[in-house]
């Protein structure tokens, strides 16, 4: 049979989302409510506005890569902005794994962006590619999971994104016009690429490994970040 191409995988990737999400709902549950639901909006302010800018304050971006760049290991995250369980790690297990890893320069943590799910998904991730090339995809990311909608349900507006722009301290009206750049479509096809090499099926997925060396699966039975502590510590001693 022919291996599917990347454009047909996006179908074998959504049932592998619908798997890992079955295998995953039991084990999200353990966490809190508050690591499940979106951080509620202050007097105002986009919801997540705040939390952002603690958690990234400070570290370096570089496109879709957070952290200093000779950090001795690399984590890749594959993830669709409209998948609900990869909004959960990312407020509930993502802030441990910066806060000890990625701020104190050990880790350095890629995100490949897959949009499968719909049209929002795509939309959403262009967004965060065009503001990764001003040095701000991680602060995008995180406010696009703290306002995430219902799959597929058009919560992905020009107004919402303008404003997630705003916040992000960016330019709205200019990164709407580079969502469509082609830097962008050159970060979705190479993401898709590493997701077909790495046999990525679901999302969210994971890879680690020395940086610049070769990456491994790092699989997960859970949406904390025990698992990939763990083996971010086994790689940090070998």
């Amino acid at each position: 049979m022919k291996a599917p191409s990347s454009t047909r995988l996006v179908g074998a990737v959504f049932a592998g989302a619908a798997l890992l999400a079955a295998a995953l709902v039991s084990a999200s549950l353990l966490g809190s409510r508050g690591d499940a639901e979106p951080a509620p909006a202050v007097n105002g302010a986009l919801a997540g506005a705040a939390e952002a800018g603690v958690l990234l304050r400070g570290i370096p971006q570089d496109g879709i890569a957070l952290g200093v760049p000779d950090a001795p290991v690399t984590l890749v995250e594959y993830a669709d902005l409209q998948c609900p369980y990869c909004a959960v790690w990312a407020r509930g297990a993502l802030p441990a794994i910066v806060d000890r890893y990625v701020r104190s320069g050990r880790v350095r943590l890629v995100f490949r962006g897959l949009a499968f799910i719909g049209p929002d998904s795509e939309l959403a991730l262009r967004t965060a590619l065009a503001a990764g090339g001003q040095g701000r995809l991680w602060n995008v990311v995180h406010l696009l999971y703290a306002n995430q909608g219902p799959e597929n349900g058009g919560w992905v507006t020009d107004d919402l994104l303008r404003r997630v722009g705003s916040t992000a301290g960016l330019d709205p009206d200019r990164l709407l016009v580079l969502r469509d750049s082609e830097r962008v479509d050159r970060e979705l096809l190479a993401a898709q690429r590493a997701a077909d090499t790495a046999g990525i099926r679901g999302t969210p997925s994971f890879q680690a490994g020395p940086t610049g060396g070769r990456l491994e699966p790092l699989p997960v039975t859970s949406l904390g970040p025990e698992e990939i502590a763990a083996r971010l510590d086994e790689l940090l001693q070998g």
